[in-house]
C-alpha cells in the first residue's frame, strides 16, 4: 500500500473519470463512423462530412482548453469539472440521440469542449491534492484515466462489430458514455474536497486547512501543521508576484511555459495518434484474418492500460520525469524505426514469423509510450509551474496539443481508415444487413 492514505487516492482516481471521458471519446467515434448502419443511417455523408467528425470535435477541444484559460481560476477546480461534466453528458445525448449528421457533429463538438477543459484541469487539480512525495503516483492517474477509457473503447468497438446490423451497432457505444459524465458531476457536487491549494490562493485558510486535514488523513497533527504551513507560505509568496497578463507571465516563468508547452506538443509528435488511429490498417496490410483485427487492436488499448497502471505506481515518484520523458523518447524511436522496418520487409511475404515481429513493434511502442511518457507529459507540465498560473498556462498547452493534434485527424486520413474498417469486419460493410 502507497504511503499515501486510500482517501487521496480514491478522491484522485474519481477525478480521473475527467480523462477516462476523454479516452473512451475520443477513441469510441473511430469505430462508430466506420459502421455502414451509422452511414447508412446519416443518410451516406460525404468524405468532408465524415471528416468533419473528427476534426470538428478537436476544434471542440480547442474550445474547452481556452475557457480553461479563461475562466477556470475564476469558477474553482471542482466547479470548472463539474460545468464540463454536464457539458460532456449533453455532447453524449446529442451523439446518442442523433436523427442526422448535423445534429452528430453538433454532439462532437459539445462533448469536444468537455473533454477538452477536463483533459487539462484534472492533472491540475491532482497535483494540487497530491502529497509531495507521492505525487508521481496520484498526479500520473490522469493518465491511468486516459489509457482505461481507450481501453473500453476498443473493446466496446470490438464487440459492437459483432452486434445485429442497425443503430444499436454505434447507439450503444456512444450512450454508454452517459452515466459516467452525470456519476463525475455528482460526486464533484458532494464528497470531492476542493484543492487546499485552490483555497490559500483565495485566502479562505481555514476552508484550506479543513480540506487538507481530509486528504492527508496519513499525517499526525504536528506534521499536518508544518506541511501545512509550508504550503501556505509557498502559495502566499507567489501571490505577492501574481501577474495577470500573459506578457507578464512569460517574461517572468518564459522557461517553465515553454517546457508545460513543449511537453504536451511531445504527446502528438511521437506519433501515438497515427498508431493508434490507424493500427487497424497496419494490420490489415500484414494480411491478418478480418476476425482478429478488431481483436488486436482491443488488445493493443489492453497493453496502454495495463503498462501506464504499472509503471505509475513506481516510475515517477522513483526515476523521475524528466529521465521517464528522456527514456520513453529513445524506446518509442527505437520501437518505430523497428516496427517500420518489419512492416516494410514482411507485409508483402507469406512469413508468418515475420509478420508476428511485425506486430510486436507495434505493441512494444504502446509500452514503451504509455508506460514512460503518457502520464508524464501531464504530470511535469503542471508541476513545472507555479500555483498562481498553473492553470491558464495548462489550458495554453493544452490548446497546443490540440491544435498540433489536427494533423493525425485530417479529412483523407479519416475516411481511408473508415474503408479500412469497413473492410475488416462483415457487420461494417456497406451491404451487411440483418442475417
Amino acid at each position: 500500500m502507497p504511503s499515501t492514505g486510500w482517501y487521496t487516492i480514491g478522491i484522485a482516481s474519481f477525478a480521473s473519470i475527467g480523462t477516462f471521458l476523454y479516452g473512451y471519446d475520443t477513441g469510441i467515434v473511430t469505430t462508430t463512423i466506420a459502421h455502414a448502419s451509422w452511414a447508412a443511417y446519416m443518410g451516406n455523408p460525404s468524405s468532408a462530412l465524415t471528416g468533419a467528425v473528427g476534426a470538428i470535435y478537436i476544434a471542440g477541444e480547442a474550445v474547452g482548453a481556452i475557457s480553461q484559460i479563461l475562466v477556470a481560476d475564476k469558477l474553482g477546480r471542482l466547479r470548472f469539472m463539474q460545468l464540463a461534466a454536464v457539458i460532456v453528458t449533453i455532447g453524449a445525448i446529442l451523439q446518442t440521440a442523433s436523427v442526422n449528421i448535423g445534429m452528430f457533429l453538433a454532439g462532437r463538438i459539445v462533448s469536444g469542449v468537455a473533454v477538452g477543459a477536463l483533459s487539462g484541469t484534472v492533472p491540475v487539480y491532482l497535483s494540487e491534492i497530491a502529497p509531495p512525495k507521492n505525487r508521481g503516483l496520484i498526479g500520473g492517474l490522469s493518465g491511468v484515466g486516459l489509457s482505461s477509457g481507450i481501453m473500453l473503447a476498443n473493446w466496446v468497438g470490438f464487440a459492437c462489430g459483432y452486434a445485429p446490423y442497425g443503430a444499436v451497432q454505434w447507439r450503444l457505444p456512444l450512450g454508454l458514455q452517459l452515466p459516467w459524465g452525470i456519476i463525475l458531476f455528482i460526486g464533484l457536487a458532494t464528497f470531492m474536497p476542493n484543492s487546499p491549494r485552490e483555497m490559500i490562493h483565495k485566502g479562505k485558510i481555514e476552508e484550506a486547512r479543513q480540506e487538507f486535514a481530509r486528504i492527508r488523513s496519513d499525517l499526525h497533527s504536528q506534521e499536518l501543521h508544518e506541511e501545512f504551513g509550508l504550503m501556505r507560505r509557498q502559495i502566499e509568496y507567489e501571490r505577492s508576484r501574481e501577474l495577470t497578463s500573459f506578457r507578464e507571465i512569460f517574461r517572468l516563468y518564459q522557461h517553465r511555459v515553454l517546457v508545460s508547452v513543449s511537453v504536451q506538443v511531445l504527446t502528438t509528435v511521437t506519433g501515438v495518434n497515427v498508431i493508434q488511429y490507424y493500427q487497424t490498417i497496419l494490420y490489415k496490410s500484414l494480411g491478418i484474418n478480418s476476425q482478429t483485427i478488431l481483436a488486436l487492436t482491443a488488445a493493443w488499448g489492453t497493453c496502454a492500460f495495463i503498462s501506464n497502471a504499472i509503471a505509475v505506481n513506481f516510475l515517477p515518484d522513483k526515476l523521475g520525469r524528466r529521465k521517464m520523458l528522456l527514456f520513453g523518447l529513445a524506446c518509442v524511436i527505437v520501437t518505430e524505426i523497428y516496427a517500420a522496418i518489419m512492416q516494410l520487409k514482411f507485409q508483402n511475404t507469406d512469413n508468418r514469423v515475420g509478420k508476428g515481429f511485425a506486430i510486436l513493434g507495434i505493441f512494444l511502442f504502446v509500452v514503451c509510450y504509455y508506460s514512460l511518457i503518457n502520464s508524464t507529459t501531464w504530470l511535469y507540465g503542471s508541476e513545472v509551474l507555479p500555483m498562481t498560473i498553473r492553470s491558464r498556462v495548462m489550458g495554453v498547452a493544452a490548446t497546443a496539443h490540440y491544435v498540433v493534434n489536427v494533423g493525425s485527424k485530417s479529412s483523407p486520413r479519416i475516411r481511408f481508415h473508415v474503408c479500412s474498417l469497413r473492410s475488416i469486419h462483415p457487420s461494417l460493410r456497406t451491404n451487411a444487413g440483418p442475417s
